[in-house]
């Protein structure tokens, strides 16, 4: 059963940097080749291979050579719902924290930013 965890945790390491996530977001709309997405993530193409690798290898990309050209496309494209939902959740915990401020407004911002 702990087996089960260890693969959730590792799909969910994998996308928890801000690359990854935008390259997961990019391949929401279709497949891409790795220079169409160094061009976007703002990376040098061992860089965004690097990252793509960690996401194939969790089971989130395939990849398809096309001549001399790689693409990646998601494999599981429910993750996008996964993405969804964290977006929900970011939304709703900084509309919490709005009101807390409002309620003390002796608070400053960077006081609101120290207590994340």
């Amino acid at each position: 059963m702990l087996e089960s965890y260890t693969w959730r945790a590792r799909v969910i390491k994998a996308l928890a940097h801000p690359a990854r996530l935008l390259i997961v977001d990019e391949l929401q709309r279709g497949a891409k080749c790795v220079c169409d997405l160094r061009a976007r993530v703002g990376s040098d193409i061992s860089t965004v291979s690097k990252h793509l690798s960690v996401l194939r290898n969790a089971g989130i990309v395939q990849d398809e050579k096309r001549g001399v050209q790689v693409f990646y496309r998601l494999q599981c494209p429910c993750v996008t719902q996964f993405l969804a939902c964290v977006e929900k959740i970011v939304r709703t915990a900084a509309a919490t924290h709005a009101r807390q401020i409002q309620r003390e407004p002796g608070k400053s911002r960077a006081a609101f930013r120290n207590s994340k």
